[in-house]
């Protein structure tokens, strides 16, 4: 591959902690996506983890960037040593000069001098990241009748940007059990808390008995769609339904459900993302499964 053209350009890593250069990610991520990402800054910040890669102009503009991070998560029960890539862009003058090929690399080969076993994207162009080694995973959902639901403990609204709110939902992100033995994160607290921002359907709610934080939607009378349960011990479906004091007549999981008393019927998932693996070559679901999009990244 041809080297990239980075005239005029500074190549920089490792600069979230400055904050010109972040609100330079931001305008990117916002100029390329329509997405912000600048109320992570109240939500406890980027990722601890993180590593951008990018190139950057004389004035300070992004022209080209993608993030790495530590996402750890489980597949097929078991616990995954990952990393993730997010915020991959290129500002269009820059465009068709490789920069986006040169920092993939980088991202890649820090990742490998990590110590990471995988590394796990999301993208609308799978053909972008094939020749790098990634594959496509199907997703699904799961989807069938409500349960029976009995009673009513009560739930409150959560509140990300309220200081005791955020504080208690970190506390249970830290300790939180994956919500699936297939196929799901087992950290990545950032990417829970800006997606609850990203989102306006999006609901959060805290079951006190549970001590479950519960992130849902109901797009249409007597339809509810779980995306996430954020619980050291994940509370049957039932119980969470009338802890919201929901009566539903059928039930839409974006994850695997087996830990929620609950069955329903796998369905595709079309969200307009793949989910894409570089690593565990010889491994596939063995349950049809999705990441939560709580965790979308």
């Amino acid at each position: 591959m041809s080297a990239a053209d980075a005239t005029g350009l500074t190549f920089r890593q490792n600069y979230f902690s400055d904050p010109a250069a972040w609100a330079a990610l931001v305008s990117l991520l916002d100029n390329t996506f329509g997405i912000d990402i600048d109320p992570l800054r109240a939500l406890g910040g980027a990722d601890p983890t993180s590593m951008p890669f990018g190139w950057f102009s004389d004035e300070g503009v992004l022209a080209a960037n993608l993030s790495a991070f530590a996402m750890p998560f489980v597949f097929n029960g078991r616990l995954v040593n990952a990393a993730g890539l997010q915020s991959g862009a290129v500002r269009p003058p820059w465009r068709g000069r490789g920069l986006y090929r040169d920092v993939t690399q980088k991202a890649l080969v820090w990742c490998e001098t990590q110590g990471f076993e995988v590394v796990i994207l999301s993208t609308d162009k799978p053909d972008l990241y094939e020749p790098y080694g990634f594959r496509s995973l199907p997703l699904h959902k799961y989807v069938g009748p409500a349960p029976a639901v009995s009673g009513a403990t009560g739930a409150r609204t959560l509140q990300p940007r309220d200081v005791d709110d955020l504080a208690l939902l970190q506390s249970l992100l830290k300790n939180r059990k994956p919500v699936s033995e297939t196929l799901a994160v087992a950290g990545s607290s950032a990417m829970f808390l800006i997606n609850t921002q990203l989102d306006a359907d999006v609901r959060l709610s805290y079951l006190e008995e549970s001590a479950a934080a519960i992130a849902w939607k109901m797009p249409v009378a007597g339809h509810f769609v779980l995306l996430d349960v954020v619980a050291t011990d994940i509370p049957p479906l039932a119980a969470i339904l009338a802890g919201l004091g929901i009566q539903a007549t059928s039930v839409e999981t974006l994850f695997r459900p087996d830990r929620l008393g609950w069955s329903g019927e796998a369905a595709p998932y079309e969200g307009g993302t793949r989910l894409m693996l570089r690593g565990l070559e010889e491994m596939s679901l063995d349950r049809p499964a999705m990441l939560s999009p709580m965790a979308d990244f």
